[in-house]
């Protein structure tokens, strides 16, 4: 497969793991259709995509995990150069959410060679934009605890064990204020773009990217509410509000203000500690991704469906 011209791919030549050597073995092999660059820093992957779409591509390629990925976006924002992906990291949230194959290069990089553009919403917190979620407080507080090299050793055990540490922490207190005027208060607070978190988890079910609007979890209570909470949305894909201490709504712009700095995280980025952040579309244009037209089924699912359908005919067969 030869793209009809060289549109640039942004990579990291570092990555350490199967998934990582296998993608660079892969942009490898296809490299004659490809322009290949391999970035040295999240500032350089984004430093490179806005230089590419000043001078007007069309396409920029990012080839990597969620970090990659919105190292890629910060560059392209507010342009009209389409975003492929190429994913290679170890959840890929934001390839799952459009659809694209996340366990299967070949198939992603078909999406690309497509060439249909979806257009999602933008949301950006204190100027950085995110494509599917941001978190203040807990969850960032996670991910800022958890090491890369805890990582290594223990995989998502680190983050477990992170969030066991952050749960003994006193919690802060933040005050939160939507567009239309409703105000809460809780110890953390997910804003959603996209339906789903970590991964597979639909916890934001209400979410569409392309609606202008960010889905809003604003948990109240800390400790074991706050993860059996999030524990029971994730089970269910939703959160249970009429059983929870969480509260969901859908807003345009909303402004958040703890009582001490708390971490602050965009598509799973640590950005800083901060006492006050705005969320909003502030963005010229949305942000152009090339997609697939339909959802594309992972080798799992599809596996999954032959196996049904075998058993179908199977059953229905010898019932004859």
């Amino acid at each position: 497969m030869i793209l009809p011209r060289r549109y640039p791919v942004l990579f990291n030549p570092k990555a350490r793991s199967q998934r990582g050597r296998r993608a660079l073995e892969f942009l490898m092999d296809n490299a004659a259709g490809l322009g290949l660059y391999a970035t040295r820093s999240a500032e350089e992957a984004e430093a490179l995509s806005r230089r590419f779409a000043d001078q007007g591509e069309d396409i920029v390629i990012a080839a990597g995990g969620d970090g990659t990925l919105n190292a890629v976006v910060k560059g392209l924002a507010g342009s009209r150069t389409a975003l492929g992906v190429l994913p290679t990291g170890t959840m890929n949230v934001f390839a799952r959410e459009l659809g694209i194959p996340y366990d299967n290069l070949d198939r992603a990089f078909e999406v690309i060679l497509e060439g249909h553009v979806r257009e999602v919403d933008l949301f950006e917190a204190n100027g950085t934009p995110f494509v599917q979620m941001a978190g203040v407080g807990f969850d960032a507080a996670v991910i800022e605890e958890t090491t890369w090299e805890s990582k290594k050793v223990l995989g998502p055990l680190a983050y477990l064990l992170s969030a066991v540490k952050v749960l003994g922490e006193t919690p802060p207190l933040m005050k939160v204020i939507a567009d239309d005027g409703r105000e809460e208060e809780g110890v953390a607070v997910l804003a959603g773009n996209g339906s789903l978190y970590g991964g597979q988890f639909k916890l934001f079910h209400k979410a569409d990217n392309t609606d202008n609007k960010l889905d809003v979890l604003v948990f109240k209570e800390a400790g074991y509410k706050l993860v059996l909470d999030s524990l029971r949305g994730i089970a269910m894909g939703g959160v249970d509000f009429s059983n929870s201490t969480v509260e969901y709504f859908q807003t345009e712009r909303l402004e958040v203000t703890a009582n001490r700095m708390v971490p602050l995280e965009v598509d799973g980025e640590l950005v800083g500690r901060t006492q006050h952040v705005i969320f909003k579309d502030d963005q010229p244009e949305r942000l152009r991704v090339l997609a697939p037209r339909q959802p594309i089924g992972t080798r799992f699912e599809e596996s999954l469906k032959a196996m049904m359908s075998w058993t179908k005919k199977t059953v229905g067969g010898s019932s004859m």
